[in-house]
C-alpha cells in the first residue's frame, strides 16, 4: 500500500466495535481512483485481443520478440572473447540504492532498454511485463482497467526487474509474500544468448533461484505477475502500543490474522508504537477521509503518531514537516533517489555513510522482540519499519530454516541518524548482520553489506545457485551474487 498516496480506512477487524485507543480513518488512494482523462489516454493505446478477459498493448506483437537483439548481444560478447564479466548498461546512479555499482565500469554494458507492459491477462489473472517497468507505471495501468498488484512496492521508480532480481515487500506481505512470490514467470537470456522462459513446472530450478540473484544467472527480458481486483479505498486502523512484549505480541496477531489485507507498524521507541490493519473497500465514511496524497498533508508517519497522543520522534529534515514548508514547497518532495545519487559528491557521500542508516533486516517473527532490542542497542535509530511477510518453503537463496514449513517474518527497516554515542558504520553493521544470521534472518541486499563471503553464504542458501551457475556456464559471463553486493563493490 502506497502511504504516500493512499491511506487509511479503518474499523476493527476483530470485534464489532473497536477499543478506546483504536482510531479510524479513511484515505483516498490515487492507485486505485484515477482521473478520467488518464483512463482515456489509456485506452487510446490499448487493443482487446480475440478474449473479452484479456487485455494486449497493441505493441506486444513486436515485444513479444524483442529479447532476440539481446540474445545477440550476449552471442557478440561471446564471439569477442568474453574477456569480461556481463551487467545491464543500465546507470548505476539510476537504480533505487544508495550506493553506485563499481562494477559498470569494468564490465560489459549490455543495453536493456525494455520497459513496458505487454499484456494484461484477466482471465489469468496476470499481467506480464519487461524489467524496466516500473511500479508506478504498472500501478496506473492496471487501476485504470480496476485492478492491482498484490505486492506493490511503494516507491514508483522501483522496477520489475530490481524487484525480481533482488527483491521487494509491502503491508500485504504476510498474505502473499515477497514480490517473488506473486511472480509466475520470468523469461531470461543466459550466459549463451539463448532465451528461456521459467516457472514452477518448466525449469523449476532456474525459477527458484532467480530471486535475490541481482542479475548473475541471466538477463531478465520478461516477467509474469499476479494480480487481483483493485478497490477505491483502503480502510486502515490504527492502534498504539505501549510495551515492547505487548507491542510483540500484538504485532505478530495481526500478521497472522489474514483478514487483514494489509499490516504494517512503525516503531517511535523501545516501548511506544502503532500498529496499522488495513481492508480494501469501494467505500468510505466522507468525515473519515484522509487524503494524505496532497503534498501540504504532513509526513505519513508524523501523522500516525498523532495517534500516540503527545509522542515525539525527531525528523531526518527537521525543518521538513513544518506546515509553511508543506505549503509551499511539499510539491518538491520527496526528492528522487536517482538524482540525489548523481548530484551527491564524494564527501557528502562518505559523511552520509559514517553519520546515516539506511537497512532492512529480515527475521523470524518468533525473534522480533530480540531484535528491536538489538536495533536499540546498536543504533537507536526511530522510528523503525515494521511489515510483516510469509516465507513459504523453497530451494532458492531465501527461504525458512525449516525447509517444509512456512513461516512469518518481519521487516524491521532502520533509515535515519544513530543516536548511540558508540556507532560506528561497519563495526554496528556487522553486529546487527551476525544477530540476523543467527536468528536466520537475512539482509536486504539494496543496502551496505560489511559481511565477508564466508558470512554471507551462511546468511544466504547458495546451494542451488551455486550449481546453476555451473551448468549455466554463468561463472565465465556474471560476477558472483557477493562480489555485485558487498561494500567494496559499491561506492
Amino acid at each position: 500500500m502506497d502511504k504516500r498516496t493512499a491511506e487509511p480506512i479503518k474499523k476493527s477487524l476483530l470485534a464489532p466495535h473497536p477499543p478506546s485507543n483504536v482510531s479510524e480513518g479513511y484515505h483516498f488512494s490515487l492507485r486505485v481512483c484515477l482521473q478520467e482523462g488518464m483512463r482515456d489516454r489509456k485506452r487510446d493505446r490499448i487493443a482487446w485481443c480475440e478474449s473479452p478477459s484479456a487485455l494486449r498493448l497493441a505493441n506486444q506483437q513486436t515485444r513479444s520478440l524483442s529479447a532476440t537483439p539481446y540474445g545477440r548481444a550476449v552471442c557478440e560478447w561471446r564471439k569477442n572473447g568474453s574477456g569480461t564479466y556481463m551487467c545491464t548498461g543500465r546507470p548505476g546512479w539510476l537504480t533505487v540504492s544508495l550506493r553506485v555499482g563499481k562494477y559498470k565500469k569494468t564490465h560489459k554494458n549490455i543495453m536493456i532498454n525494455m520497459m513496458d507492459i505487454l499484456e494484461v491477462d484477466t482471465k489469468r489473472q496476470v499481467v506480464r511485463v519487461e524489467p524496466l517497468a516500473n511500479m508506478g507505471q504498472v500501478t496506473a495501468l492496471l487501476n485504470s482497467i480496476g485492478w492491482t498488484l498484490p505486492v506493490l512496492p511503494e516507491l514508483d521508480d522501483l522496477t520489475v526487474g530490481g524487484l525480481v532480481m533482488g527483491t521487494g515487500i509491502e503491508s500485504s506481505s504476510h498474505v502473499y509474500g515477497l514480490f517473488q512470490h506473486i511472480c509466475v514467470a520470468y523469461e531470461l537470456v543466459l550466459a549463451d544468448g539463448s532465451l528461456v522462459r521459467c516457472t514452477e513446472e518448466e525449469n523449476s530450478d532456474l525459477f527458484h533461484a532467480v530471486p535475490w540473484s541481482c542479475g548473475t544467472l541471466g538477463f531478465l527480458v520478461a516477467a509474469e505477475i499476479k494480480i487481483v481486483p483493485a478497490r477505491s479505498w483502503v480502510k486502515l486502523r490504527y492502534e498504539p502500543i505501549r510495551g515492547l512484549e505487548n507491542i510483540c505480541r500484538r504485532f505478530a496477531e495481526a500478521s497472522a490474522d489474514k483478514r487483514n489485507t494489509f499490516v504494517e507498524g512503525i516503531q517511535y521507541s523501545l516501548d511506544s508504537a502503532v500498529v496499522m490493519t488495513g481492508t480494501m473497500t469501494d467505500h468510505a465514511e466522507p468525515d473519515k477521509i484522509n487524503r494524505i496524497g496532497l503534498h501540504f498533508k504532513p509526513w505519513f508517519f508524523k501523522h500516525v503518531e498523532s495517534y500516540l497522543r503527545g509522542g515525539h520522534s525527531g525528523d531526518i529534515i527537521p525543518f521538513g514537516n513544518n506546515p509553511v514548508f508543506r505549503w509551499l514547497f511539499g510539491w518538491m518532495v520527496p526528492p528522487k533517489i536517482s538524482l540525489l545519487k548523481l548530484t551527491q559528491g564524494e564527501t557528502i557521500r562518505r559523511l552520509y555513510e559514517q553519520h546515516h542508516v539506511v537497512q532492512d533486516m529480515l527475521v523470524p517473527m518468533k525473534h522480533l522482540q530480540a531484535a528491536i532490542t538489538r536495533f536499540h542497542q546498536e543504533i537507536n535509530v526511530y522510528p523503525l519499519w515494521l511489515c510483516p511477510f510469509l516465507l513459504p518453503p523453497g530451494r532458492g537463496m531465501v527461504h525458512p530454516k525449516a525447509q517444509q514449513e512456512e513461516e512469518l517474518y518481519v521487516d524491521i527497516g532502520a533509515y535515519g541518524e544513530p543516536k548511540v554515542k558508540h556507532f560506528e558504520a561497519k563495526a554496528s553493521t556487522r553486529q546487527l548482520e551476525k544477530f540476523v544470521r543467527d536468528v536466520h534472518g537475512f539482509q536486504m541486499l539494496y543496502a551496505d553489506v560489511y559481511m565477508d563471503r564466508e558470512e554471507f553464504w551462511e546468511m544466504f542458501d547458495g546451494q542451488l545457485y551455486h550449481k546453476l551457475r555451473a551448468e549455466l556456464g554463468c561463472k565465465e559471463a556474471f560476477p558472483e551474487v557477493y562480489d555485485k553486493i558487498c561494500k567494496s563493490a559499491r561506492h
